[in-house]
């Protein structure tokens, strides 16, 4: 449930109980229970037993298209392009149908963020995967063809606005030519990849391209796991992707755990490997519960007993203001209008559709 607070010019504080306010992620009851006090790979399995069984099945490759009307669609009813920020798709109108598609903003169609060309002879289901497949421009995607992701400086190719990139890496460990996407999309990619490395690890090792190791886990190169660590510690999980997760999940009856619980990344493949993963008490949520959230003029003020990450996002999902605090924590909007507001911890993510 999304709420807007219209401003009065005095101040509108608001205090948000759990039950009525907060919005959770709506992870089933008992869902990600088999993964508590487990570390590593055997966390990284346990995991991927729950998301590859209990009903999972994905939509089909012709499904996509009536999928994306609920899991990518922007504020504005329009489709949610993240190689391009030109583009202004209308569903179905502007859908690729074998022609067109030669200029930005033209086409969209289904992007497999982990091609095909890498699995199709090993996994089937990955081919019609709402967390793998993205409504993307075509001439975006067809000049991303299918090269790893990476950084780079575009001498290649840039997307309008220098959006998405291709050229050389410059990334430590790859020589390459690579696509970049942009900064606000690399933790979403980031976060698909470790949920593809994760609900298809029986068959993972037999996957191709630049990125995979050949085998189960850690799934992927040195540099690959450095790079998307990099991407998701630098893009944190944001509304976007909390409600994508919800509506995949009506779909194909799975879930990202990756956006649920951004900090299992770390447990499996980053700095708290070796340490056993314990799922978070309701004390936890209770301690975020506790949180004033006041509306003055061109400013939003927190208040927090627990230490917080705060970020602001247009309704485009690009960062406008982030903070670290607790207590009184003040955030600045240079002019009115609709903003996202996310507050997390190690454990939680509460956001929030706020109107200055």
């Amino acid at each position: 449930m999304k709420i807007k607070y219209f401003v009065c010019q005095s101040i509108i504080s608001l205090f948000f109980t759990l039950s009525a306010y907060t919005l959770w992620a709506q992870i089933p009851n008992g869902y990600y229970d088999a993964i508590e006090g487990k570390k590593d790979k055997d966390l990284k399995t346990a995991l991927y037993q729950i998301i590859s069984n209990n009903g999972f099945k994905v939509v089909g490759y012709s499904g996509l298209w009536d999928a994306y009307k609920d899991t990518d669609a922007r504020p504005d009813g329009k489709v949610w392009d993240m190689y391009s920020n030109t583009s202004n798709f209308t569903f179905v109108t502007d859908q690729d149908k074998g022609s067109g598609g030669t200029i930005e903003g033209d086409k969209y169609n289904r992007e497999h963020s982990f091609p095909q060309s890498w699995f199709e002879k090993a996994s089937g289901d990955m081919k019609s995967d709402l967390f793998n497949v993205y409504p993307t421009d075509k001439l975006v995607n067809n000049k991303r063809s299918n090269y790893p992701y990476g950084e780079t400086n575009g001498e290649i190719y840039k997307s309008d606005n220098g959006f998405s990139k291709l050229g050389t890496c410059t990334f430590p460990g790859y020589s390459g030519t690579v696509f970049e996407p942009n900064d606000q999309y690399k933790g979403d990619f980031a976060r698909s990849y470790f949920y593809i490395a994760t609900c298809y690890e029986d068959v993972f090792p037999r996957f191709g391209g630049e990125m995979t190791a050949g085998n189960s886990y850690p799934g992927y190169k040195d540099w690959v796991i450095d790079l998307l660590l990099k991407w998701h510690r630098n893009d944190n999980v944001d509304s976007k992707e909390i409600d994508r997760n919800e509506a995949v999940q009506k779909k194909q009856h799975n879930r990202n755990p990756f956006i649920d619980y951004p900090e299992l990344i770390e447990y499996i493949w980053g700095n708290k490997k070796g340490i056993a993963f314990n799922l978070p008490t309701s004390t936890d949520k209770t301690d975020m519960n506790t949180i004033h959230i006041a509306t003055r003029e061109e400013s939003i003020i927190i208040t927090t007993s627990v230490p917080v990450h705060v970020f602001l996002y247009n309704t485009y999902g690009t960062l406008i203001q982030s903070q670290n605090g607790q207590g009184e924590i003040h955030i600045p909007a240079n002019r009115s209008g609709i903003y996202i507001l996310k507050i997390q911890n190690d454990k939680h993510i509460i956001t929030r559709k706020i109107k200055l």
